[in-house]
């Protein structure tokens, strides 16, 4: 089926107060993985590439994934998540892709809007939905690292002036959430009461960076492989399901896939150390990835959607 516009899932997942995956792929594997359980659950879904995985794969990895987009029987879109500049988010909408993000979150707030308004009009041209960032998350991006102390939380204010001056489809807002596998101490804290205000003058679909859970049983795994991945904590289910109810659409999911995947290769290689074929290493990777994604969908909501 033709590809979706990020819009055109994350409209009907707000009207319906569920979220929808942002999985990042960097390969065959995860893009099976991520497209395969959302076919199992009937569930729509971004498949997401960053500009260090286009640095990664190339045009090979995006028709990879715009090719098995298409042929999904769920709803798809193909989105850049991060893009960095104008040049980046232009690329990538004449490479195929259905959504852009352009993040200059970390310029002052006239750049910001300049810059995002000249994305806007271009991908709109093109019939390409857009997402945009206010706020400042902590934690580690390909681009940027930010100290969790210097993470900066959205003002409902600033939201509404900057969607209005901008005219980007879907907002992601720092609201408590860090990219990467530690997120703090215990549970982190989520700013709900913020997600309530920002999501009561905004129509658009709100947008939840740095949420993967890090699920024990993963970081476990993972150790007991030979890993050594300490101090892991995630963003708890119960707030994910919260967030959704007051205007979150689109969660972000990176880390948990990056975790099965690491921990289902290192099980292999130390229980099979003759194994040499790629697809014995990588098959049970993939197995467990979409494992991890059908736990996503579960707590997303989205399962039956499409």
């Amino acid at each position: 089926m033709p590809l979706a516009t990020g819009l055109d899932i994350l409209q009907a997942a707000r009207a319906g107060k569920y979220g929808v995956g942002a999985f990042n792929t960097n390969d065959l594997e995860i893009t099976q993985a991520v497209l395969e359980a959302c076919e199992a659950a009937r569930s729509p879904v971004l498949l997401a590439l960053s500009e260090g995985a286009l640095k990664y794969g190339g045009k090979p990895l995006v028709d990879l994934v715009l090719g098995m987009g298409r042929e999904a029987t769920v709803p798809v879109a193909v989105h850049l998540d991060h893009g960095s500049s104008f040049e980046s988010c232009v690329r990538c909408i004449r490479l195929g892709f259905t959504s852009v993000m352009i993040d200059k979150s970390h310029e002052d707030e006239a750049t910001n809007i300049a810059e995002t308004k000249r994305v806007v009009e271009a991908a709109h041209a093109a019939g390409v939905s857009v997402e945009a960032e206010i706020g400042r998350l902590g934690g580690v991006e390909e681009h940027v690292v930010v100290a969790a102390e210097d993470a900066i939380l959205t003002k409902p204010d600033e939201a509404e002036r900057f969607m209005a001056a901008t005219g980007a489809d879907f907002l992601a807002v720092a609201i408590g959430t860090s990219h990467g596998a530690n997120k703090g101490k215990g549970r982190p804290y989520i700013d709900h009461k913020r997600i309530r205000e920002i999501a009561a003058i905004l129509p658009h679909p709100l947008v939840m960076h740095g949420a993967s859970g890090v699920p024990a049983y993963l970081v476990e795994r993972l150790n007991a492989a030979g890993g050594q991945l300490k101090d892991a904590s995630g963003i708890h289910e119960d707030d994910v399901r919260e967030a959704v109810q007051h205007g979150i659409a689109k969660i972000n999911t990176d880390t948990d896939l990056r975790l099965a995947f690491t921990a289902a290769v290192r099980e292999t290689l130390l229980a099979k150390p003759k194994e040499f074929d790629p697809r014995k290493i990588l098959g049970p990777a993939r197995d467990l990835m979409r494992q991890v994604v059908a736990e996503r969908i579960e707590v997303f909501g989205s399962a039956g959607k499409a």
